[in-house]
């Protein structure tokens, strides 16, 4: 039996920063980051002081959880002008699309 200490652990990708322009509810453009925890499943957007984090169910459905702790469904949906939008929560710049 081989004791489960010596056994070699599985490393996790680390995630992923990147630097994008945010709008909440259009408002104005400011600088936040994107932090991907694992693509196409977990990510947030760092704007200021507010964290927002977003959970793909691998099924269509995107959960938007704010800082108070409340979670809603939301649509993505690209914008004409190259934006990407979730129900009022809207980021521009590179993304890693695959």
């Amino acid at each position: 039996m081989v004791p489960l200490l010596s056994m070699p652990t599985a490393r996790a990708q680390p995630a992923l920063s990147l630097p994008l322009e945010c709008q909440l509810n259009q408002g104005a453009w400011q600088p936040c980051t994107l932090t991907i925890e694992q693509m196409g499943e977990r990510w947030w957007l760092q704007i200021g002081k507010q964290r927002l984090v977003f959970h793909s169910n691998g099924r269509g459905t995107i959960t938007l959880s704010d800082p108070t702790g409340v979670s809603r469904t939301v649509q993505p949906m690209w914008t004409a002008q190259r934006e990407l939008c979730w129900d009022g929560v809207c980021t521009k710049g590179d993304f890693p699309l695959d």
